[in-house]
């Protein structure tokens, strides 16, 4: 075979969805020998996060012009298990599971076994979220790629909370604000520091806005900043069970605000959502001149 001729291609795969179902991505991240990482990223509004991992896949594989030996790395047993266990029996039932229902995500199934079919692939599982340097850089491209979903903002039955920040970066002064409104009810909240940081600000905002939240109702939060929506979805939990270190070994900023913030999400029903800055609801607005207020306050 052509591949066995050449230097083996190690892909690392994942696919992300926020919420499952809902707006997801995958990534690829394709090593060759003396050659820079080439990196693969696509979306879909509307998916799931197995049909993001069978993506991934597919479309690494489908960027090799030339057959080739392949060390395909996942962290998702749904594709690794379906690949190696039980793909080879869908096809000889004509795809129906050994309960003699339709096999899910068929058409992905089928277009990743096209492409298996030109290259020489060993799959390889890998634990998620732990160690593996281009595991990791795989799930941060998906991650970050997820579309933004669309705000529920009339969603009558839960608390919708609004935050913002403010910084005065020559002054080194910050200020917060929040506004939460439920159902016809809203209330702003507001405080600032001295020597602080836009994104301490953004962390103060989610916080105060979550202790205000008494009741067992469902709770939508805004921001603008990727930082505070993506740590709060994915980083901090897996800060928290590395001991509060990065991937580099250091030590997280904010750590005690992060532990909050995780304290008040725990056993709650709390969703993030990223507010583009084009398209800003007019909450989000006063949420922000409340914020730049208090900055000048301080």
């Amino acid at each position: 075979m052509e591949s066995e001729k050449c230097d083996t291609i190690t892909i690392y795969t994942d696919g992300a969805c926020q919420p499952n179902p809902g707006p997801g991505a995958w990534a690829a991240v394709l090593l060759r020998a003396g050659q820079p990482p080439q990196e693969l990223v696509g979306t879909n509004p509307a998916t799931t996060n197995n049909r993001m991992e069978l993506q991934a896949a597919m479309e690494a594989l489908k960027a090799l012009q030339d057959p080739s030996r392949v060390r395909l790395v996942t962290d998702s047993r749904y594709l690794q298990r379906g690949i190696t266990e039980w793909l080879p029996e869908w096809e000889r039932r004509d795809w129906k599971t050994t309960g003699h229902e339709d096999v899910k995500n068929r058409d992905l199934w089928q277009a990743l076994s096209r492409h298996l079919s030109r290259h020489q692939v060993e799959w390889k599982w890998t634990k998620g979220h732990a160690s593996d340097r281009w595991n990791q850089r795989a799930d941060f491209l998906a991650q970050s790629a997820i579309p933004n979903a669309a705000l529920p903002l009339d969603e009558q039955d839960a608390v919708h909370i609004f935050t913002a920040s403010s910084y005065l970066g020559s002054a080194k002064r910050g200020g917060w604000g929040v506004v939460l409104k439920y159902r016809d009810q809203a209330k702003s909240l507001r405080g600032g520091e001295r020597e602080t940081s836009a994104n301490r600000m953004h962390l103060l905002a989610a916080i105060a806005g979550l202790e205000a939240v008494k009741r067992r109702h469902p709770i939508h939060v805004y921001t603008t900043s990727d930082y505070l929506k993506d740590g709060a979805t994915f980083w901090a939990k897996n800060w928290a069970k590395g001991g509060w270190r990065t991937k580099d070994g250091k030590a997280v900023a904010h750590q005690d605000l992060w532990a909050r913030l995780l304290e008040l999400s725990d056993g709650r029903d709390v969703r993030w959502f990223s507010v583009s800055k084009s398209d800003v609801p007019v909450e989000m607005t006063h949420a922000k001149s409340v914020a730049a207020q208090a900055a000048r306050d301080v």
